[in-house]
């Protein structure tokens, strides 16, 4: 049964985390053709209508010259917070599982210290962005992208504890390019 989403999801596919995609050019990856590993290592051309194929009956595959966001384009999470739903579920969560753009060490060993930059502004490397709002999380984290097993216990744990969020989104005030260990430097927003 279709649920009217346009989109295939891990919400009906676990398994898709162990499709890994890839680009053949990844200094070029605007101009890169991007293609996708099976899990058992086989290559597709990200459009080519085997993927599709395998993925199932009713499955197209596309390209996006952009990436097709839930809410924000941005999604950023800190260690810590990931370490803090840790403690609260009695797991070690994998990052993965949260499916952030960038994930930041930050300077306090506070479990969510996020959650105080909404209406801040952040430079990482040449990026500037604005922090939006507490991304808000839905079933998705409860599968590890590992193992594709579900642990109930995440998402129950962010409704209970959490508001139903953790980490938060943003928006690109100006583009650049950010690298690992990049300083993360934040703003007040006036």
């Amino acid at each position: 049964m279709r649920s009217g989403f346009p989109w295939l999801t891990l919400r009906e596919r676990p398994d898709l985390s162990q499709y890994r995609p890839w680009f053949v050019e990844p200094e070029r990856p605007n101009a890169s053709r991007t293609m996708v590993r099976t899990p058992v290592g086989d290559d597709f051309d990200v459009a080519d209508p085997a993927l599709a194929t395998e993925l199932g009956e009713g499955v197209r595959v596309i390209k996006q010259d952009r990436g097709v966001f839930d809410t924000m384009p941005l999604s950023v999470i800190t260690t810590q917070t990931i370490a803090g739903l840790g403690a609260l579920t009695g797991s070690e969560l994998d990052v993965l599982r949260f499916r952030p753009n960038l994930l930041i060490e930050a300077t306090t060993d506070d479990a969510f210290p996020e959650d105080g930059w909404v209406g801040c502004a952040l430079g990482i490397g040449g990026l500037r962005m604005r922090v939006d709002a507490r991304d808000k999380r839905c079933l998705v984290v409860n599968i590890d992208p590992a193992t594709t097993r579900r642990n109930p216990a995440v998402l129950r744990a962010i409704a209970n504890d959490r508001q139903a969020c953790v980490g938060v989104y943003g928006s690109t005030v100006q583009p650049g390019r950010v690298a690992v260990g990049d300083a993360v430097i934040m703003t007040v927003s006036s």
